[in-house]
């Protein structure tokens, strides 16, 4: 049988995530529809990659609805708006960096509906969603998640980390442990900067030695010693990924002050320098901190 995919939200990761999925349904004479909140968003993507644009109630009639949305909120609204349209048997892989507790509420809203939902956001950045080489950890029942990873047409390795609800608390973690390594890789930079030593050739050591880390070896490089701060990743959003991180760290009662003042640093870049920034921005922040260009 042919299978029928869905993709709603067509962001800089979900553009090119849902271009795979359109290649897999031309390989295998499936379907691939597309749906985003600007429709000419979603009416560029069938141009360039033999997608279908649909209106939202149409997503309904997907075997695999995919949704890779800013925050759990808006994949509320859109469980919301599609309801009991849904078929029974649909199985709804949500690649938001979603909340744990969203997770197990909207498993259970959609569960009424005969629909299955598992978390799945991804790693990788929009290299890797352009590569289709991304990270994917899934939350739900094993067999279930086994069940969809035929379906992952943008995946390069897909990793089942627990039932609902833990592969946002991973990708939470995940993230606030990106925005730990970038913030110490700045300070140190600026830090160096102000001494006297050439912030380039600092990196390069770092990046042969103990200190590196992803931060240092790709963000930083490419994006704050050139200027170009190109976003990919919003301020706010990796922000919004600390606090879910720190409410992870709440559920269980957990003691981790590094991450707590993470998210008081990124919090206040993203009010001052912008939340709609580039995550490595965040780093502009120091540079005011320090009088000292990281450059």
């Amino acid at each position: 049988m042919t299978t029928t995919s869905a993709f709603i939200g067509l962001g800089a990761m979900g553009f090119p995530m849902a271009a795979h999925l359109a290649r897999l349904a031309q390989d295998t004479g499936g379907h691939a529809l597309v749906w985003n909140r600007t429709p000419e968003r979603a009416r560029a993507h069938a141009a360039q990659h033999a997608s279908t644009a649909v209106d939202l109630q149409d997503c309904a009639q997907a075997d695999v609805l995919f949704s890779c949305l800013p925050t759990s909120a808006e994949v509320d609204e859109v469980i919301r708006q599609l309801g009991s349209r849904l078929r029974p048997g649909t199985v709804w892989v949500d690649c938001t960096s979603g909340h744990p507790d969203s997770a197990r509420r909207q498993r259970e809203v959609l569960s009424a509906h005969g629909v299955t939902f598992l978390d799945a956001p991804v790693s990788g950045g929009t290299n890797g969603a352009q590569a289709g080489t991304l990270t994917v950890m899934v939350g739900g029942p094993v067999a279930e998640v086994d069940a969809v990873r035929p379906h992952l047409a943008f995946a390069g390795k897909v990793v089942h980390v627990g039932d609902t609800g833990a592969g946002f608390a991973v990708k939470a973690i995940n993230n606030v442990l990106l925005a730990v390594n970038l913030w110490a890789a700045g300070e140190g930079l600026a830090v160096l900067g102000k001494h006297g030593v050439d912030i380039g050739a600092a990196l390069e050591v770092i990046n042969a030695s103990s200190g590196r880390s992803n931060a240092s070896e790709n963000l930083i490089g490419q994006r704050v010693l050139t200027r170009e701060f190109p976003v990919t990743f919003a301020l706010g959003l990796l922000a919004k990924d600390a606090g879910i991180a720190l409410d992870v760290v709440e559920s269980v009662k957990g003691s981790a002050p590094v991450l707590a003042q993470t998210l008081g640093l990124y919090r206040a870049a993203a009010q001052i320098i912008g939340e709609h920034e580039d995550h490595s921005a965040a780093l502009k922040l120091i540079e005011r901190m320090n009088a000292q260009e990281i450059t």
